[in-house]
């Protein structure tokens, strides 16, 4: 026996059938057009007010269509540590999107675009810890230290999500 999604369909005239179809299809269109889009995304950053390399990693981020809110806490060890970050993923600076996603460092944009664009079950956001030499914000002429994006679990874990060895790779 078949089944049909629409069980009501089954007598309908093959050009009302096409009707629905197309219905069904503009309606999809209209769900996909109300996706978020980059322009959409704010990144609340909190970073010490005189970090220069964190306005650098700002700069790099509004430059690709983001859009940040920065805040300056009297303690961003604690708002890290109330975010749920862990002392060996940290960096100077860290960024929240609306929907509680954790950018932590000297991310390339492109890899929390790709991020964004399918989020892994559980996941908490991306991590690089430390300040390599080279990443976004911390360019330092020709200079560049290899480095990992670390993909960082609500349940504490990590592993890696990329491994950056080159600054073109960055890009």
């Amino acid at each position: 026996m078949m089944t049909t999604v629409f069980p009501r369909m089954v007598g309908l005239p093959g050009r009302l059938k096409s009707l629905f179809g197309v219905f069904a299809f503009c309606c999809l269109l209209v769900a996909k057009a109300g996706a978020q889009s980059i322009e959409d995304i704010t990144l609340n950053v909190y970073k010490e007010p005189t970090c220069g390399c964190c306005v650098g990693w700002i700069e790099h981020m509004d430059a690709r269509g983001y859009s940040s809110t920065v805040h300056h806490p009297r303690n961003i060890s604690l708002v890290k540590a109330d975010l749920g970050l862990k002392p060996e993923w940290t960096s100077c600076h860290t960024a929240v999107t609306h929907e509680g996603f954790i950018f932590e460092g000297h991310i390339p944009e492109k890899f929390i675009a790709q991020f964004l664009a399918a989020p892994p079950e559980d996941a908490m956001g991306l991590a690089v810890p430390g300040m390599p030499i080279g990443g976004p914000g911390m360019e330092m002429g020709n200079r560049f230290t290899p480095y990992e994006i670390l993909l960082i679990n609500k349940d504490g874990s990590h592993s890696v999500f990329a491994s950056i060895k080159s600054a073109a790779e960055q890009h």
